[in-house]
């Protein structure tokens, strides 16, 4: 593990029973997030590598992307 993992953990450790809950399952779900992302990611680049990729025009995807609403991932 690395040292400033250890270091959160053991000032999580100090805190109440209650508020180590609270962060433990908000890490573990950051965990699964950033998982989830490796493994779009994988996808993604074993789909390019086997030419499934389409070109795209980027200011329609750009324009496209700014109508979206906006998440907040905390």
């Amino acid at each position: 593990m690395v040292k400033t993992l250890e270091r959160a953990i053991a000032e999580v450790a100090a805190l109440s029973d209650s508020d180590q809950e609270e962060i433990g399952k908000k890490l573990l779900s950051h965990v699964e997030k950033l998982r989830n992302l490796r493994a779009e990611l994988d996808r993604g680049i074993a789909s390019l590598d086997a030419r499934k990729g389409k070109e795209m025009d980027a200011e329609q995807f750009l324009a496209e992307a700014h109508t979206l609403p906006i998440r907040a991932n905390f």
